[in-house]
């Protein structure tokens, strides 16, 4: 792999604030953005796209949900485990982040946030034609139509961090490696 991690100091000028506000955050600088940071435009990009994403109405179990699908879905190891961390943190029931570890289409224990994966994956596979009756089904959840393209948000910004993890083989931080897995 030619993607190195790069450091602020080591990094395009433009990419520097970005990754010293990550560091503070997190209180270290993840590989995934230490790679990324080889184009200031796709790191300011994703930043800004997920701190969006992360302000929707969407409650934070349902936007994991929308995350964890694409993670499984585009086979990213870091995102899978980043966002286990995340769900973990939330106080998600185990049964359901060992389902959506698997990447399978079997019916996460809660129906609510199963309607969300299902929708995610009719999104997918419709490239956003879904069709009157998926739609329905979503919103019989309790969903809105703002969280149906809040859905879309999703998928847009974890497309993004999903392929430029695979592109760039950004590895699993130490910090997440008991998610891993």
């Amino acid at each position: 792999m030619p993607f190195t991690d790069l450091t602020p100091a080591t990094a395009p000028p433009a990419s520097r604030r970005a990754m010293e506000a990550v560091t503070e955050r997190l209180d270290y600088l993840p590989a995934a953005v230490a790679r990324l940071a080889a184009s200031p435009h796709a790191l300011d990009g994703f930043l800004k796209i997920s701190a969006i994403f992360e302000a929707c109405t969407l409650d934070p179990l349902s936007r994991e949900i929308v995350v964890m699908t694409m993670a499984t879905r585009n086979d990213c190891h870091v995102c899978v485990a980043m966002h286990t961390a995340k769900l973990t943190g939330l106080g998600a029931d185990p049964a359901l982040i060992a389902t959506l570890r698997d990447g399978t289409e079997a019916p996460l224990p809660d129906q609510r946030l199963d309607a969300v994966r299902r929708f995610t994956l009719v999104v997918l596979a419709s490239a956003g034609a879904v069709g009157d009756a998926a739609l329905r089904d979503f919103l019989a959840y309790g969903y809105t139509e703002q969280n149906a393209l809040e859905v879309v948000l999703g998928i847009g910004a974890y497309t993004l961090s999903t392929l430029a993890n695979r592109l760039t083989g950004a590895p699993v931080d130490e910090q997440l490696a008991s998610f891993a897995g």
